[in-house]
């Protein structure tokens, strides 16, 4: 569905949301707006021609209560709707309270005592990490907002703190009554003593046979922006900010002969967990859920050209509230270019020797959060065969904990002395509320296998296909499998190409395909069930947005998909969304340290039987450019790739 009405809030609306939800009280003398967003409207609604007012979407926190409130507001008249009280504290973690948290700490006369302990007394120099504590079940969290820390020293303000964390101590904080509830020393352990910097001077010299790469588009870039909508290679979408999950991709269509089709109404990242995996007594507890806990959309870096982009980039800034619900734009947030993707189809016919090739091109839609230690870049990679392939780049540093001489720790890997990197996962649940060509969609998992030796297959060589309808949430195995080359199906049954067969979208898994290993008791296996199933399958829903539900954040009930398909609805024929998880085990290397090159995960979007034929011939064949020196140089805009035509 193709419609302005989702788009993002602008500075104005944002500004008249919060002035509303302050007029009403909401929220006491210091409402904290933890995320201020549209509230999109119900796709229902919209196909039966009502007429659907714009609104805002506030998850408001009282500051000296800690009562939340999830509020909406009728842009229109600029009054409230509706206010629902949430559970206490649970909305996302405000900017300015990192800063609370620390002070807190480092204030606690027992914290200052543990840190003496380990012979650190300048306390300028202890970097603290707030973590979400509801894996810790002795804490009550009725009518409190905690946030545990744990510390790592700095040698000097741009050291790296996590070669050298403050070990065994964790420090509780409760910003409701603004006080330090618990301080936990778990035994001294010793500090790596050595530096560990990635930065240029900490690692001379430099290799000087890098060669300079160029990318440029001397006619200026083959796509064209009009607010949230971008048009490209027969693509036709809208981009958004949202902050909690990022980019959100609306509206995604593929012109075929003259006419849009419609693919997916909305794509996302839904929610993400990071579950760590040592079960030591300090440690056991750590998870992040980035999205409901912190909000990956107000973490987006401020892109930079030639380092987080390269090429002829076109920048979309994104317009979040700030935490006192005011409007405040992070510049660059979001990166748009397009890439030569290699080959797009080629045959060279071995009888006349004539050679055809199209390059492929694809535009990347993109932005990067950074979540403490890591950083995670999302993008949405759009192809002229009108393929979608999502790709996660995982950066950043590891977790580290310390360990005495010569220990081997389980659950870890040496990468400095006395220090481990801690075995994690990173589970990301996309949302993909999909549209193939219409929203009327059922779903398919389709298994490959051999066929028993007999009438049907008398020399051992057929292959066979199993599709298994997906009638109600819960039927099929939901687990990828690559040796059947497992994928899913969106179909629309009631359209057909030119050969009878209904037309669809697939979804193909890549191999970064981890589940959750974490199990019970360990509270984050139920607070994030999603991640036990690469696959799920729901009819939509307007208030069924995120996969561990609207407030993760202090939530041990394990709300979001597991509670939503136990009621296993029937979803065939249906306007259906589906839910991948996807993610890596991470077994750290020597070779991520004091840095980790990147990491990749992903999946792909193919059309299956939703044209007559390859939809890329079109494609127009490349010219090359003219050689110069040693080295042949060519270029996707001038040239030959075909012969003998």
């Amino acid at each position: 569905m193709h419609s302005p009405l989702f788009d993002a809030l602008t500075a104005d609306e944002i500004r008249r949301a919060s002035a509303a939800i302050r007029g009403e009280h909401i929220g006491g003398t210091r409402p904290g707006f933890g995320a201020v967003f549209t509230d999109e409207p119900d796709k229902y609604l919209l196909r039966k021609g009502e007429s659907v007012p714009r609104r805002a979407r506030a998850m408001v926190l009282d500051r000296d209560t800690g009562r939340t409130y999830d509020v909406v507001v009728d842009l229109g008249t600029d009054k409230v709707v509706s206010s629902t009280e949430m559970a206490h504290g649970s909305v996302p973690m405000l900017e300015p309270e990192f800063e609370v948290v620390a002070e807190l700490i480092k204030s606690d006369p027992r914290y200052i005592e543990a840190l003496a302990k380990r012979g650190i007394t300048d306390l300028s120099l202890v970097q603290l990490d707030p973590w979400g504590v509801a894996n810790r079940g002795e804490f009550e969290l009725e009518g409190k907002r905690l946030w545990g820390s744990v510390s790592y020293l700095r040698h000097f303000p741009d050291d790296n703190g996590y070669a050298h964390p403050v070990e065994g101590v964790l420090a509780v904080v409760d910003l409701v009554a603004q006080e330090v509830v618990a301080v936990h020393d778990f035994g001294v352990r010793p500090m790596n003593s050595e530096e560990s910097n990635y930065t240029a001077d900490a690692n001379q010299p430099m290799r000087s046979d890098v060669a300079p790469l160029e990318i440029t588009q001397p006619q200026g870039v083959g796509f064209t922006l009009d607010g949230a909508e971008m048009t490209w290679q027969k693509w036709r979408f809208r981009i958004n900010m949202h902050p909690l999950e990022g980019l959100v991709i609306h509206g995604a269509e593929y012109l075929d002969d003259g006419e849009y089709r419609s693919v997916m109404h909305r794509g996302s990242l839904s929610e993400m967990v990071v579950p760590y995996g040592d079960p030591n007594a300090e440690h056991f507890w750590r998870s992040a859920f980035d999205v409901g806990e912190y909000g990956l959309g107000k973490l987006a870096n401020s892109l930079r050209l030639g380092c987080d982009c390269l090429g002829e980039i076109v920048y979309l800034d994104a317009v979040l509230s700030d935490d006192n619900g005011e409007p405040t734009t992070i510049e660059n947030a979001i990166c748009i270019h397009e890439e030569d993707a290699g080959i797009l189809w080629k045959h060279t016919d071995w009888v006349t020797g004539k050679a055809d090739v199209r390059r492929s091109r694809r535009l990347v839609v993109s932005f990067i959060a950074t979540v403490g230690n890591y950083h995670y870049g999302f993008y949405w990679n759009f192809y002229q065969d009108a393929s979608i392939e999502v790709e996660v780049k995982l950066l950043g540093i590891v977790q580290t904990r310390a360990v005495e001489d010569g220990e081997r720790a389980a659950h870890g890997t040496p990468i400095a002395p006395n220090l481990v990197a801690t075995y994690h996962q990173h589970l990301f649940s996309f949302r993909l509320d999909m549209e193939v060509d219409g929203w009327q969609n059922s779903v398919f998992q389709n298994d490959c296998h051999s066929l028993p030796v007999g009438e049907a297959n008398p020399h051992g060589n057929a292959i066979g296909v199993t599709r298994t309808l997906i009638a109600h949430e819960n039927d099929g195995d939901w687990i990828t499998n690559p040796q059947t080359s497992r994928n899913w199906t969106v179909v629309n049954p009631h359209k057909k190409n030119q050969w009878g067969m209904p037309v669809s979208y697939k979804l193909l898994p890549g191999w970064a395909s981890a589940t959750m290993i974490a199990q019970p008791p360990a509270l984050v296996a139920k607070r994030a069930g999603f991640a036990h199933r690469n696959m799920w399958v729901t009819p939509y829903r307007q208030d069924e947005m995120r996969s561990a539900g609207e407030y993760p954040n202090q939530d041990r009930s394990g709300a979001g998909l597991p509670a939503w398909t136990s009621e296993n609805r029937h979803v065939q024929d249906s306007d259906v969304v589906l839910w991948h998880t996807l993610g890596v085990t991470h077994i750290p290397r020597a070779e991520d340290w004091p840095v980790m090159p990147v990491e990749k995960a992903g999946f792909h979007l193919l059309p299956v039987n939703f044209f007559d034929k390859n939809p890329a011939l079109d494609v127009p064949a490349s010219k090359s450019a003219s050689n110069s020196g040693s080295a042949d140089r060519s270029s996707s805009d001038g040239g030959c790739c075909h012969s003998g035509q």
